[in-house]
């Protein structure tokens, strides 16, 4: 990236954060503007290569690995709920792991729209308590304070993963519109249509849970 109209006879000053060039001539005065302008731009073309692209070599990096490793284990997560459906969930679920199975894979091969693939990933950190919670009423702990505390953890795992996080992803959305619109338009349709129903399906999951933890509460109480 060049902030200048005059390339001929320049000095090259390397801005930090890998954020291009910005070439200043012998006789020119490097302004705080032109500084501002160049992190400013660098800020822009990073956001579109993370939305738009990612990396060129996207076999040899970490997002290829991460979007590897979670399409694997939609794969299998969602045969585990096909083969002995509907014991560990109904249709819910299995549109849930659908969805982003397709978006994960696009993302992977295509290189677009990672940024978005990640932010949802990250809703994944409140399966293990998901997980908790289904071993501590198999094993009988069901009025136990372990189960109490596990209720709890879900509960604001779930606000700020699921809730609050994906209300940020919209609002990224909303800010870089102009950038999401150079997706494909397989990509485009994902980005809006995967999130949206994701967050419905949490909103109501989340209804359920702030339930039971109410049910749950008024038990110990008594």
């Amino acid at each position: 990236m060049h902030i200048c109209k005059d390339k001929s006879s320049v000095d090259t000053l390397h801005c930090p954060g890998d954020y291009g060039y910005i070439t200043v001539g012998n006789n020119a005065k490097l302004k705080v503007e032109d500084i501002r302008s160049g992190f400013r731009r660098g800020n822009e073309l990073k956001t579109l290569e993370l939305i738009l692209q990612g990396e060129k070599d996207k076999k040899n990096n970490c997002r290829w690995i991460d979007c590897s490793v979670s399409a694997g284990y939609f794969v299998a997560d969602l045969g585990m709920l096909l083969w002995i459906y509907p014991s560990l969930g109904g249709i819910e679920y299995v549109i849930h792991h659908i969805l982003a199975e397709v978006a994960v894979a696009y993302a992977m091969f295509s290189g677009e729209g990672q940024v978005y693939t990640f932010m949802v990933l990250i809703s994944e950190v409140t399966t293990p308590e998901i997980n908790m919670r289904w071993f501590l009423l198999t094993i009988g702990l069901k009025k136990s304070n372990a189960y109490i505390i596990n209720g709890f953890l879900i509960f604001f795992a779930w606000l700020v993963a699921r809730i609050l996080l994906f209300v940020y992803l919209f609002y990224h959305v909303y800010l870089h519109y102009d950038q999401v619109l150079k997706m494909h338009a397989f990509g485009l349709y994902l980005v809006f249509v995967v999130p949206s129903v994701l967050a419905i399906m949490n909103l109501a999951w989340f209804g359920k849970i702030l339930k039971s933890l109410k049910k749950t509460l008024s038990k110990q109480q008594r």
